[in-house]
């Protein structure tokens, strides 16, 4: 017998004896292509299906919730999924971030069925690929890489009346280009909604373009310099920047955002140059996303209560001041800060910024251009600080040109800090972080900036 999403979300919901229950079922579908030495070597179609169920019991200390999420395809399956659900939440202790359930609101498509991605997503790019694959041949350069396409249908129905459905594209490629002796790499990477956007001839010749900044060798030493942060490693540094803004563990003292000595935070306060706007907005243009709260549990950035919660455009930083942080009904209670919950996407502009990298490379006199970041851990929650890696390609600038590549370093910088301390940026535009874009966060537009004093604190030996 086939099943609808629909037909699961309701049979959850009619299955459960809690007092109140919500379902949630994902639908998702991706394609992908991999390829390696300018050859094609993987391709696959998959399609997957969870549900997640959450049990609410009204006990004499408050409402505890329980919640289980699985691979389901059947009623039955559905069904084993919300007994454990219902036994947790009996079983559980009262949740600090009981509320009200949200009630009655209907997506107009609620009936439609899900929407699939196929390998057609790639029939323009796919032999363009293979183009570049003989350009590179030719030039003595082997090219490796990875694009997946994923639509994912959610459906969200509780027993207040929520019935509420959202569909999620998300794309991306990454391909790194090598010297035939291996010597050199370079990257390209970016997000996608649909793929037709996407020049894989384009992305061969940047990469021609960066291995050839790379035949001439310069080794420096750990230092302070004249960085230029493309818009895919300020996508990398202020991720961590909006991840790590939850209102709680700023309300509690542990955070760069925590207002120091008196408690409580630090919204309202001018926390970086004025002029720098970060913000979220589920129909932002080319990163929209779901325009209400899913949330499988419950955390401190989150609230199983919350769920199907409006979404509107929030500023986080608006003029360089702290407006909001990551907000839970449940925390923004204790804060006594309007609710502003999680938003998949952010953007970060800047007031008269023009121009692309290019002009920021040609105002700079000596400096590094540098290409991606990686392997991003924090070392002080009380400043954010963050360290990583550069990695693919760091390059020497001199006289606004580029004139080789350097060596690779360790990097020590709070993504806060930096916002302080640029000189310049360029326009905004369509970004991806190569440290958390594949798998977790890959809708962010940012600007480049140049950053006088980026704290190289160690070399790398890493390509």
């Amino acid at each position: 017998m086939t099943t609808t999403p629909q037909s699961l979300v309701e049979h959850a919901l009619a299955s459960s004896t809690a007092d109140d229950c919500i379902a949630i079922v994902r639908d998702e579908t991706s394609a992908n292509l991999r390829w390696a030495n300018n050859t094609l070597t993987t391709n696959g179609l998959m399609h997957k299906r969870w549900v997640t169920v959450v049990s609410f019991v009204r006990g004499a200390g408050g409402m505890a919730a329980g919640s289980v999420t699985g691979s389901a395809t059947t009623a039955e399956q559905v069904a084993e999924l919300v007994r454990n659900a219902d036994a947790a939440a009996r079983a559980g202790s009262p949740a600090e971030d009981a509320n009200e359930l949200v009630r009655d609101a209907t997506s107009p498509d609620w009936d439609d069925a899900p929407v699939p991605t196929d390998i057609h997503v790639y029939d323009a790019f796919a032999p363009a690929l293979g183009e570049a694959f003989g350009r590179a041949h030719d030039g003595g350069r082997l090219l490796y890489g990875f694009v997946n396409h994923e639509l994912t249908t959610t459906y969200l129905g509780s027993t207040t009346g929520l019935r509420l459905r959202h569909v999620q594209p998300t794309g991306h490629y990454g391909c790194t280009g090598k010297t035939a002796d291996l010597t050199s790499s370079a990257w390209v990477g970016g997000a996608t909604r649909d793929f037709t956007d996407v020049d894989a001839l384009a992305m061969e010749a940047e990469l021609a373009t960066r291995l050839g900044w790379a035949g001439r060798r310069v080794d420096l030493p750990a230092g302070r310099y004249d960085t230029i942060l493309p818009p895919s490693a300020v996508a990398d540094l202020m991720i961590d920047a909006y991840w790590y803004a939850g209102a709680r563990t700023a309300h509690e003292g542990q955070s760069v955002y925590s207002q120091r000595g008196i408690g409580g935070t630090r919204i309202g306060e001018e926390i970086v140059k004025p002029g720098v706007h970060l913000w979220s907005d589920p129909a932002a243009d080319g990163l929209a996303c779901a325009p209400f709260v899913v949330a499988a549990s419950s955390d401190n950035e989150s609230s199983v209560f919350d769920n199907g919660l409006p979404l509107e455009r929030t500023d986080w930083i608006r003029d360089g001041r702290l407006t909001a942080l990551l907000q839970t009904r449940h925390t923004a209670e204790m804060t006594g800060q309007p609710v502003t919950p999680a938003i998949g996407n952010l953007a970060l502009t800047v007031d008269a910024a023009t121009g692309d990298i290019d002009d920021l490379v040609a105002g700079t006199e000596r400096g590094l251009l540098l290409t991606c970041l990686w392997y991003i851990r924090e070392v002080d929650p009380q400043t954010l600080l963050l360290t990583g890696l550069t990695r693919d390609g760091v390059y020497l600038v001199e006289g606004g040109e580029i004139t080789g590549a350097v060596n690779n370093f360790r990097w020590n910088e709070s993504p806060v800090d930096l916002l302080r301390r640029f000189t310049h940026a360029s326009q905004t535009v369509p970004s991806f972080s190569r440290e958390w874009g594949d798998d977790y966060f890959s809708r962010t537009a940012t600007p480049a900036l140049r950053v006088p004093d980026f704290n190289m604190s160690s070399v790398s030996q890493a390509l």
